[in-house]
């Protein structure tokens, strides 16, 4: 692996939208945090039992689906997922166990993040929302429209993959509840006179922040396609890639974290810079997590076969094919467990499911 800093791509930190989210939590009666939702989850997942060589790939040693509901929609797609062993040194959020996952629609609605709870696989979703303050001083919300193909939680904060616009970067402090007075409306958002909408979702959770991505002439900017946490590195790294065709670009990248703020490291200049950027990585790929120095990466293979995961290093992968269900996306790694998390996509085909390291070796 390329140790850095490199040249060539960078992330710009933004400022934080700290007048914005004010006058949100203004109107919602403050702020709640994840804890809130943890202690109101209104969905329930059920265990499968497809497991082995059957439907939810060789490597699948456990898994759930999502209710009937969310199992077949056509219009909100998991993209993402992390875990609170990322977020934690505990591995625990409020002594929960717990797996978030994003889901990007396929209309106007943006980015939505779930919240669920391992033990008794309830769950619940918050809806991402960028405030804006209009030439009146009015707050506008608006929805985040980006891929959401990968996701980080790790402290407070919750970076999701914005493809070439970089990271938006949220903090789960910030999730406020939609008092039930007011009401949520399906189909509008943001304040409406007396009334508050969004979307029919109780919890907003608003973009603090981003990372825009930006390239140096004769450089072509990278694309977050998908994220995860590097625990093993120290300090702890956000490794980043793209999901790229044939004649695509599919490089792999990690950002040191600053250990005392968890924000990426910036030089003097105020920009963030890998300290690795590996050509050679693979096919449509969906998403990449390091483990003892070696990559494991999701590959779909579409909406009908089941899914591969490669390990080792980039230019020199070793295929696990038919390893997941249809459809793999974003992977996160679990230490203590030993397992990997991921989350398939398609309609009717959609499973949060892990896998033993020791099946992938």
């Amino acid at each position: 692996m390329t140790e850095g800093p490199v040249v060539g791509v960078h992330l710009r930190r933004t400022d934080e939208n700290v007048r914005e989210i004010d006058a949100l939590a203004g109107l919602l009666d403050g702020r709640v945090g994840v804890d809130a939702v943890l202690g109101d989850l209104n969905r329930q997942a059920r265990r499968t039992f497809l497991l082995g060589r059957g439907r939810l790939g060789q490597a699948v040693d456990w898994g759930f689906a999502f209710d009937r509901e969310d199992r077949g929609d056509m219009r909100w797609w998991p993209q993402g997922v992390s875990t609170s062993a990322d977020a934690s040194d505990t591995e625990d959020i409020g002594g929960k166990h717990v797996l978030v996952v994003s889901w990007y629609a396929k209309d106007e609605s943006g980015v939505r993040v779930t919240f669920i709870d391992l033990a008794s696989l309830r769950y619940r979703h918050a809806l991402l929302v960028v405030p804006v303050l209009d030439q009146h001083g009015e707050l506008v919300l608006r929805p985040l429209r980006v891929h959401a193909g990968g996701v980080v939680w790790n402290g407070p904060y919750l970076h999701v993959a914005a493809t070439a616009r970089g990271l938006m970067t949220c903090k789960v402090d910030d999730i406020m509840r939609v008092p039930d007075a007011r009401g949520t409306r399906a189909y509008q958002l943001g304040p409406h006179g007396a009334r508050f909408a969004s979307l029919g979702y109780r919890y907003v959770l608003p973009v603090r922040f981003s990372y825009r991505a930006y390239a140096e002439d004769g450089f072509d900017k990278l694309r977050y396609s998908f994220l995860s946490l590097d625990r093993g590195a120290d300090p702890p790294s956000l490794v980043a890639g793209e999901y790229g065709r044939t004649g695509q670009s599919t490089r792999l990248a990690r950002y040191h974290l600053e250990p005392d703020t968890l924000m990426l490291r910036t030089d003097d200049d105020g920009l963030s810079r890998p300290i690795g950027v590996d050509d050679g990585g693979v096919s449509r790929m969906q998403g990449a997590s390091i483990v003892d120095g070696r990559y494991h990466v999701t590959v779909s293979h579409g909406p009908w076969k089941p899914g591969s995961v490669y390990v080792g290093t980039p230019g020199d992968f070793h295929e696990h094919r038919w390893a997941t269900p249809m459809g793999p996306e974003d992977i996160a790694y679990w230490p203590s467990t030993e397992r990997f998390w991921s989350v398939s996509e398609h309609p009717h085909r959609r499973w949060v499911f892990s896998m033993k390291k020791s099946s992938l070796e």
